[in-house]
Parts: C-alpha cells; sequence; structure tokens
C-alpha cells in the first residue's frame, strides 16, 4: 500500500497518475501490474482470453433465447468446459442470468444495464465509418 502526503492511501486513479511521469520498461511494467491489482470493469471481464467470444456469441443472440452451457459453446465456438469456467463470471457481472425452475440449468442474456451499454457499444462500434 503506498500512502500519500496526508497519509491516506492512493486511490487507483492517484496511483496511475503518479506513475504517469514515468518512462522507463520497468515502470510500465509496475503500471500494468497495478491495473492487474486494481482492474476497471473492462479489465475484470476481459482479462480472460475466452470472455471476447462468448460477450460476441451472447451479443447475436435472439432477444430471450435460452441456453444451457453445450449450446453456447457451440454457437460461440468453444468447448462446454470453456462456457463452464466463465459461467459464474458472465453471472457475476449480469451478462447472463440463470432461467429459474430449469433442469438442467438453462441461461438468457440478462435484462441489466451492462447488457444495454454492451448492446449499445456493439452498435455504435459497428456503424463507425458507415455514417
Amino acid at each position: 500500500m503506498v500512502i500519500n502526503a496526508s497519509g491516506n492511501p492512493y486511490t487507483r486513479v492517484e496511483q496511475l497518475s503518479r506513475m504517469s511521469s514515468m518512462d522507463h520498461a520497468a515502470d510500465r511494467g509496475e503500471k500494468k501490474e497495478l491495473r492487474k491489482e486494481h482492474p476497471s470493469g473492462w479489465l475484470y471481464l476481459t482479462q480472460h482470453d475466452a470472455i471476447p467470444i462468448l460477450v460476441d456469441a451472447l451479443l447475436d443472440l435472439p432477444p430471450n433465447r435460452e441456453f444451457n452451457k453445450t449450446e453456447l459453446a457451440e454457437h460461440a465456438g468453444v468447448t462446454r468446459q470453456t462456457v463452464g469456467n466463465y459461467t459464474d463470471l458472465l453471472l457475476e457481472v449480469e451478462l447472463i442470468e440463470v432461467v429459474p425452475d430449469t433442469s438442467p440449468r438453462r441461461y438468457r442474456v440478462a435484462d441489466s444495464d451492462v447488457v444495454r451499454e454492451l448492446f449499445e457499444l456493439n452498435s455504435a462500434l459497428n456503424n463507425v465509418g458507415s455514417e
């Protein structure tokens, strides 16, 4: 923990700001590690290689489409084990939700602010250069 002049721990922003003037490779490495230790929501979600593929697959599912882990894996082009490895993370960040009273367990794209913003971002990115 790094303490500022007031005797309080630096916030993530203060720590990153302090390091912004550092130019050496070792300093860049420290900054990268600091980002990993205190990730933004985006970095927290995308730090795993398979997540962008899974999110992309979720983005092109029809509204309210239910799926199990095997179906999502086939749709995304990954293994069922990969989906299983990241299901808890997708639930935690409210990208998917459990469909109640289903066995085997089924999921759907969540009705959440995260999903709405993700669809907006995806739409904006898809429209770049087309206007």
